[in-house]
């Protein structure tokens, strides 16, 4: 699929100095959780990998075993869905756990991971392919990735020619979701690059990317964040109800879409806005239940502890207890989590919605 040149009128990135700080922030981090509990007594929206209660550790571990034992030598998943974007979370998975990424346990999974997303990429327009579904999921991984792992050890002489830095590749892809926007008249995302409608599902999983990149230190363009937010607005009922595709309408209860509404307008930083306070508080009242529409409960839980962690840290904390006791009642022997995407993609979404109790990726700071 042949797009338009994505490095058209967009500014070069400048992240070399924030990717040191974030590199800062997690020696820092892991430093910090070897120092005593009470030397450590501070806010916990503020910590980052503070103490985990042992079954929750065990939980996780025994999740990542299972993405360790199922990674192909190639270094993506198969079975039910795959592509760059589940290859992209389960990265995510691995670098929320708080191991050294470039010399724990888990550094050459994440190595081969990061190796078979790149070579996903369209080298030309930047696009990972299947969907923008799974752009946006990749590139949340490589923003997450960035100033982090170590591009020096990324490429060996047995993975082949050094291909893109974490770096280049995380840029090409900020343009091709900014090129994409730009052909968009509502000024988001659907399936494909070059369509025409939007939906606040693929759009949620684009902007998070965006967000991350800027996070991570990656030249946004303002205008394009404010367009999607914009979007965004648009979708967003006074109820708190976010519709699904196209204009405004067609609002019903999901939690998924009312969780992604909330976070991208709490990393966006428009808190102030009324579609937050409506949507949060839609949330919160339904912290024991309620549909997660489009997506499954798996894609519900994962946006929606980010988004109640984001948005009412108190609230967070009593459905977070509720939810780690529902994991550890489904988890499989072997560490997985079943699901109707297949168990790759299930056991990676579970283990981001529990993962914010770590707090090693840089999205989930507050």
């Amino acid at each position: 699929m042949s797009h338009s040149d994505p490095n058209a009128d967009l500014p070069p990135v400048r992240g070399g100095a924030a990717g040191l700080r974030r590199l800062a922030r997690a020696v820092a981090a892991g430093l910090l959780a070897l120092l005593p509990a009470v030397t450590r007594a501070q806010s916990p929206e503020i910590r980052s990998g503070e103490s985990i209660p042992r079954d929750v550790r065990e939980m996780y571990d025994r999740g990542l075993q299972y993405l360790v034992a199922t990674q192909t030598e190639k270094g993506d998943w198969t079975g039910g869905q795959n592509g760059p974007g589940i290859t992209g979370m389960a990265i995510m998975c691995f670098l929320a756990s708080g191991e050294d990424p470039n010399y724990g346990i888990y550094s050459n999974n994440i190595r081969r991971a990061l190796r078979s997303l790149i070579l996903e990429q369209d080298a030309n327009t930047g696009y990972f392919q299947n969907s923008m579904y799974h752009h946006g999921f990749a590139m949340l991984a490589l923003a997450e990735a960035y100033g982090t792992v170590d591009d020096r050890a990324l490429w060996t002489e047995k993975s082949g020619t050094r291909q893109r830095s974490i770096g280049e590749a995380l840029e090409l892809a900020v343009r091709s979701a900014i090129t994409s926007q730009k052909k968009n008249s509502y000024g988001a995302w659907r399936y494909s690059p070059s369509g025409n409608d939007a939906d606040t599902s693929v759009a949620g999983a684009v902007l998070m990317g965006l967000l991350a990149a800027r996070n991570a230190g990656v030249e946004v363009p303002d205008e394009a964040i404010d367009k999607a937010i914009s979007y965004f607005v648009k979708m967003t009922a006074d109820s708190g109800q976010v519709a699904y595709a196209g204009g405004i309408g067609g609002f019903d209860e999901s939690l998924a879409r009312i969780s992604i509404g909330t976070l991208v307008y709490s990393i966006a930083r428009r808190k102030d806005l009324p579609q937050f306070k409506s949507t949060l508080g839609y949330l919160t009242g339904k912290l024991d239940g309620g549909s997660p529409g489009h997506g499954g409960v798996e894609y519900q839980r994962y946006y929606q502890a980010q988004a109640l962690f984001q948005g009412d840290f108190a609230a967070w904390e009593k459905w977070n207890k509720s939810l780690i006791r529902q994991l550890k009642t489904i988890q499989m022997e072997d560490g997985s989590f079943k699901g109707s995407y297949g168990n790759s993609t299930s056991t990676a979404l579970s283990l981001l919605a529990i993962a914010v109790n770590f707090r090693f990726l840089p999205i989930y700071e507050r």
